[in-house]
Order: structure tokens, then C-alpha cells, then sequence
């Protein structure tokens, strides 16, 4: 018998169940991921390092966060999201928190990749999550949402950041940086116990909706699963997929965009003129807030339309021109700032944007697999840009010429996505009309 509960009251209810403690939980790892970038300010002085040693710290995250992705996600996906999710956020808590311990050189190398073998498979993880709970013409609002944790993150962790640098500098001995990176990793291990007791690891176990909630969530789901007959489920083929392999090319693309920003916005406005950490952290948050309201409503026009290819296109080329402009523009704090928004905007909702593309061709394990992949391909761009703007930062003396080079990756990560055929990609089992 059809189900009589409204599906649009269904999904929003699904939505305030599990988007705002996802958002929180994706805010607090993004945070502590990228922090290093404003620890650098004093760090690097106290503790005598280049701004090559920097770059190969942030980047050695992407290493062990590379090797423990896919197994991460598969493991996800056969003993529960709860227990593993948990397991991430705790473990990278302690370990986030443990680089307020690194007196060298090789002492950071180890904490950055122990911090990515500790986050490995959390944000893939969360993303095959959404898969169980959303329909395909609902998820891309839902992802972009979620994602909005990055840019949020930075608006208020730029001066959260700036201002425990600034204020609690030599309390008990530490270090602002120190102080840093202990304090930013306590919400992650509170936030992991918080977990195992809010999340459930499918519809199902979800005891907040009834049986009739229950069914129109399955049967969506199951719908949009139905509709992709071509879609690979099993790992082995996921991983021998040459689509599969493209689509982790175009994320590289768009991720060396992101980690552009995220590890060296504070550098960039430092060197246009501003001295103040609390000045520099309260100005990176300016982007931002932008980037927020764009990646949103491109996402919602995405859902209304059907169309992905476009809507992923389009920012990758005015995201990469957004990095060539901020170049020409680094002796002026206003317009590197005006052009890093354009840049921050476009790239973030190009990320947003991206992620309806692999759920369109994946399914079952080969999800698990595939999302895993395609995230890891994607983020050995961590390792490329933040290791290669540290060396050409010191090789020429400005980043200029790292943001020529990485806005035209974009243009043609833009162009990648074109490639892709609409047929296989576009939505093809309906329109929401909510914003649930």
C-alpha cells in the first residue's frame, strides 16, 4: 500500500535530523585540517622553518589520508557509519591536538600524516552516507549544505584562530600556535562520542521516523538506484573504471583550487600589507561568506534542473580565473581580497556541484569504493599544491606565479567535466520542489 506521509515533510525532516550535525562535525575536521595554515604565522619563526618545510608538512597530510581512503570507506560501509565516523573524529582529535607537540622538522612530517591516516575516509564516508537517506534529485542541495562547512569553518575559524594566537600566546608555557591546535581538536573527540548516540546507520535503525516515514525514504532511494542501470556496484569494477578515474582527475583540479585557498589565504593577505594575526584571520573570513551563499544556490538551480555538467563547468573556469586575477593583485590588500571572493565563490560551488556527478554512476559497494576513490585521486592535490606553492613561493618570492599555474588547472578541470556524457550523468528521476 502506498505510503500517505508527505515525501517533502519526509526529506526536511531528514534534513534537520542529520544535516546540521553533519555540517558541525565536517566544520570541526575541516578546521583542524587546515589550521597549520594559520599556525604558520608563528611557527615557522619559532621553530626556524621554510616556507618549503611548511609546504611538505601540510602536504604529507594528503599521504596517509590518500593510503587509508578507500579501505576506510569500504569498512564504513560493512560495519555502520556510527561506530566509524566516531572512531575518525576521536582519533583525529587526539592527534590534532598532539601537533601542538612538534619542536622539528620531521616531528611535523609525522603528526600531518598521522592526522590524515587518522581523517582518512570521513568526508567520502559522510558522503556515501547521504546516498542511503537522499534520492539523487534531492542530494545536491543536501551535499552542498554540507559542504558549506568548509567555507563556514573558515569564516569563523580564521578569527577564532587569529584570536587564540593572539590572546592566549605564552599561557602555561605555550605557544599561540601551540594553543592553537589544542584547542581547535577538543570538539572533535566531544564530537565523536556525540556520534555513536546521534547517528544511525540506516533508515531503518532510525527510530525518530515512523514506518510510513520509513518507506517513502527507502522507496525514493530505491527508485533513484533503480534508474541507474549502468552504474557500477561492485569495487572491483569502481576501480577499474575509466570514468571513475576521470572524475578523480577533475576533483584534482577543483581540490588544488580549494587547498590553494584554504592553506595559503592567510600568507596571501599577510603579504598584501596586513601584520595583525586577528586582522588577517578576520579579513580571510570575507570570502567566505560569499562563497556560502554561492555554492547554495547553484546546487538548488542544479536540483531544480537536472543538469550537472554545467553547473560544474562553469565555476571551475571562473574559479581559476578568480586564482589568476588574485596574482595580479597581490600588492593591493582590497583587490587580491576581491579577487580571492570571486575565486572562493566559484571554486566552492564547483566542489558542491561535483559530488552529484559520481553518486549518478556508482551504486552498493561500488559506491563505497568509488566516492573513496575519486576523493583520493582528488586530494593528492593537497600534496601537490601546498608542497608546490612553498617551493615556488621560495624559488620566486611571491605565490603569483603558484596561482597562474593552478588557475589554468582549473579552466581545464572546467573543461574535463564536458566530457562526460549528460545522458549518464544529469538527473534523470525527477525534480524536487522543496528545500528539504
Amino acid at each position: 500500500m502506498p505510503s500517505t506521509a508527505d515525501p517533502d515533510q519526509v526529506f526536511r525532516k531528514v534534513a534537520w535530523r542529520l544535516v546540521p550535525f553533519l555540517f558541525l562535525c565536517y566544520a570541526v575536521a575541516y578546521l583542524d585540517r587546515v589550521n597549520v595554515g594559520f599556525a604558520k604565522l608563528q611557527m615557522q619563526d619559532e621553530l626556524w622553518f621554510s616556507d618549503v618545510v611548511y609546504g611538505i608538512g601540510a602536504g604529507i597530510f594528503f599521504v596517509g589520508y590518500i593510503l587509508f581512503e578507500v579501505p576506510s570507506n569500504v569498512i564504513l560501509h560493512k560495519v555502520g557509519a556510527r561506530r566509524w565516523i566516531a572512531r575518525i573524529m576521536v582519533s583525529w582529535g587526539v592527534v590534532s591536538a598532539a601537533m601542538a607537540l612538534a619542536n622539528s622538522e620531521w616531528t611535523f612530517y609525522l603528526l600531518r600524516f598521522l592526522l590524515g591516516v587518522a581523517e582518512a575516509g570521513f568526508i567520502p564516508g559522510i558522503l556515501l552516507y547521504l546516498t542511503y537517506w537522499f534520492p539523487a534529485h534531492r542530494r545536491g542541495r543536501i551535499t552542498a549544505l554540507f559542504l558549506t562547512a568548509i567555507p563556514v569553518a573558515t569564516i569563523f575559524g580564521g578569527p577564532l584562530s587569529g584570536w587564540i594566537m593572539t590572546s592566549l600566546g605564552g599561557a602555561g608555557g605555550l605557544a599561540g600556535w601551540q594553543w592553537l591546535f589544542v584547542v581547535e581538536a577538543i570538539p572533535a573527540v566531544l564530537l565523536g562520542f556525540v556520534v555513536l548516540r546521534r547517528l544511525d546507520d540506516d533508515v531503518a535503525s532510525a527510530t525518530w521516523l515512523t514506518d510510513a516515514e520509513k518507506t517513502v525514504v527507502t522507496e525514493a532511494v530505491a527508485e533513484g538506484e533503480q534508474a541507474k542501470p549502468d552504474a557500477h556496484a561492485r569495487v572491483r569494477d569502481t576501480l577499474r573504471s575509466g570514468t571513475m578515474w576521470l572524475l578523480g582527475g577533475i576533483y584534482f583540479c577543483v581540490a588544488l583550487g580549494i587547498y590553494t585557498i584554504s592553506f595559503w589565504l592567510p600568507t596571501i593577505i599577510s603579504d598584501s600589507g596586513v601584520d595583525s594575526a586577528l586582522t588577517v584571520g578576520l579579513l580571510s573570513a570575507l570570502p567566505y561568506l560569499v562563497a556560502v551563499v554561492a555554492m547554495v544556490a547553484v546546487a538548488a538551480h542544479g536540483d531544480r534542473t537536472g543538469e550537472r555538467r554545467w553547473h560544474t563547468a562553469v565555476p571551475c573556469a571562473v574559479g581559476g580565473l578568480g586564482l589568476v586575477a588574485t596574482a595580479m593583485s597581490l600588492q593591493s590588500t582590497v583587490f587580491a581580497l576581491l579577487a580571492l571572493t570571486v575565486a572562493a565563490a566559484a571554486i566552492s560551488s564547483a566542489q558542491a556541484a561535483f559530488w552529484s556527478l559520481p553518486s549518478a554512476l556508482l551504486t552498493g559497494a561500488g559506491a563505497a569504493a568509488g566516492i573513496a576513490l575519486v576523493n583520493s585521486v582528488g586530494n593528492v592535490s593537497g600534496a601537490v599544491s601546498t608542497s608546490l606553492v612553498g617551493f615556488l613561493t621560495s624559488l620566486t618570492g611571491s605565490t603569483a606565479s603558484s596561482l597562474y599555474l593552478f588557475g589554468a588547472v582549473l579552466v581545464v578541470g572546467g573543461a574535463l567535466v564536458l566530457v562526460l556524457s549528460p545522458s549518464r550523468v544529469d538527473d534523470r528521476t525527477g525534480r524536487s520542489t522543496t528545500d528539504a
